[in-house]
């Protein structure tokens, strides 16, 4: 899989930050998660980084690891949406 494997595409809103997020890759989301995501103690948040780690080594799709994502971003009170591409 690797770190550029994409999957659909998630808009994020984090507090105090005027712009939206789209992470559309597992490197952008590994990002997200290690270096810009609110809290990293949450149950939600350990099993996303888990997950992005499986999907980046090809241990499940990165649909599966997007699940997790979304999962942790709810945890988090990140407002979460699904980016429709045209």
């Amino acid at each position: 899989m690797g770190r550029n494997s994409a999957f659909t595409p998630v808009g994020l809103t984090l507090r105090g930050q005027p712009v939206h997020r789209i992470v559309r890759t597992l490197g952008d989301a590994a990002y997200m998660l290690l270096k810009d995501w609110p809290s990293d103690d949450g149950e939600e948040n350990v099993t996303a980084v888990k997950a992005c780690v499986d999907a980046i080594s090809g241990q499940i799709a990165p649909e599966q690891f997007r699940d997790a994502f979304l999962r942790a971003a709810d945890e988090a009170g990140i407002a979460a949406l699904t980016v429709v591409q045209r």
